[in-house]
Parts: C-alpha cells; structure tokens; sequence
C-alpha cells in the first residue's frame, strides 16, 4: 500500500470515529470518547492539524488528552459507561427476544469491559496536569 493511500485510509478512519463520537455525545446509547480515541489515533498517522484539533478541542480534548498522558477515565465516565452497558442489557433482556445463550455473552463481555473501566485510574498522579 503506497503512503498517499495508506494516510487517506487512515483519516477516512478519524472521520467516520469522529462523526460518530459526535453522533454519540447527542444518543445516550452510544458512546462518544472510545470513538474519539480511535479517531486521535487514526488521525496521528494522516492529519497533524485534525490531531491537533481533536486533542485540543474544548470539550473533548482534556478526556483524550488525560487517557493519552495517564490513561486515566474520569469518575463520571466511568459511571456513565457502567450505568449504559447494564442498561443496555436490561432492557435487551426485558424486551427482546434475543437468545438466552447471546444474552448471557454480553453480559461477560460487559462484565469484563467494565471492570476494565472501573480499575483504570480516575485522576492523574499528584503533580501532572492533563
């Protein structure tokens, strides 16, 4: 793959994570930072000014920059992610008529993505800005 294909395939990456995480910030149902963390990354290897943008947007730039520096997810997010994933089950669970077997996988998939989320550090060390 030549370098002028490779970095159009890479920001075609950030474009569409970054439409969707915006997409994400207005539907609770889906989210809105891993969305912008997949495209910073994308944009790192095609874009420097939309990396710039992205890390330093007024809004989202300080979470991605705080993942970025200490891998750090803030409480609220924690608890928000937490609070959709099991609410996302709930009602599958309630309302659908998903398999039990299917069901029963994403709730370990859950299980294990939000224990991830809730042992990650919430606040950078003492000392270190964002």
């Amino acid at each position: 793959m030549t370098e002028p294909v490779r970095r159009a395939l890479f920001f075609a990456i950030g474009i569409v994570a970054t439409g969707l995480g915006f997409v994400g910030a207005l539907l609770p149902i889906v989210p809105t930072v891993p969305f912008l963390l997949v495209a910073l990354w994308a944009f790192s290897k095609s874009s420097r000014r939309f990396h710039h943008w992205l890390y330093h947007h007024r809004t989202y730039g300080p979470v991605l920059r705080a993942w970025d520096k200490h891998r750090v997810i803030p409480p609220v997010a924690k608890a928000w992610a937490v609070v959709a994933m099991a609410g996302g089950l709930t009602l599958t669970a309630l309302f659908s008529t998903t398999p039990l077997w299917a069901i029963g996988g994403a709730a370990v998939a859950m299980g294990a993505i939000g224990a991830y989320i809730v042992t990650r550090p919430s606040y950078p060390p003492p000392g270190e800005e964002v």
